[in-house]
């Protein structure tokens, strides 16, 4: 059995923004930086066997964080980035809407349409599922801890429910978040998601 353990990163101004990062970065908020330390907290007794995260900073900040307090080391791996959003990043839903109609239109309705610049949701299914081949395949009896994105936590939740790529989106994205799965007996089990209890008697500053 594999044990692996999705973070998401803290919350950033583009979050509040309610604009589309991608694989570009925007710093964190007060309260996203606070969502570091609280997480860092909450993770400190757990003995993470490896620890991996997406090199974009957002994400980077939170696993430094949370190897500080485990004592794994961090390593940094591109394929748990964000999906590629290309020209749609730094813009909000409607700016993409009226910049590039037909883009946006594709983009919520075909799952191999490739965002200019960017890469198609399928692509980036297949990268998701790349590294949970990859725990599954390598980590037997281990505690992994994996700091990520959004997009990419999607991705994973579809995959190990067998949730269409194009349906409506089921799955809460937190920020700060804590998701488990556990490989057994071949496949991925899903055993908590969206944990932020350990956010829960604080508030935003």
């Amino acid at each position: 059995m594999a044990r692996l353990i999705l973070i998401r990163h803290g919350e950033t101004k583009w979050n509040v923004e309610k604009r589309l990062m991608g694989q570009s970065d925007s710093p964190l908020t007060p309260w996203g930086r606070r969502q570091v330390e609280l997480v860092a907290s909450r993770v400190s007794d757990i003995s993470f066997d490896r620890l991996y995260s997406s090199d974009l900073g957002r994400a980077a900040t939170m696993a430094g964080a949370i190897s500080s307090v485990c004592g794994a080391p961090v390593v940094y791996r591109q394929d748990l980035r964000e999906r590629a959003l290309g020209v749609f990043q730094g813009l909000s839903w409607e700016e993409a809407a009226l910049r590039f109609p037909r883009d946006s239109e594709l983009f919520h309705s075909d799952p191999d349409f490739c965002v200019p610049e960017g890469e198609s949701r399928r692509d980036f299914s297949l990268r998701a599922l790349g590294f949970l081949n990859f725990v599954a395949d390598s980590h037997d009896g281990l505690t992994v801890g994996a700091v990520t994105h959004g997009g990419f936590l999607d991705m994973i939740f579809r995959h190990v429910l067998g949730i269409d790529l194009m349906a409506p989106r089921s799955a809460r994205l937190m920020n700060a978040s804590l998701n488990s799965l556990d490989f057994e007996n071949g496949r991925w089990i899903l055993r908590t998601w969206g944990d932020i209890s350990h956010l829960e008697e604080h508030e935003p500053c």
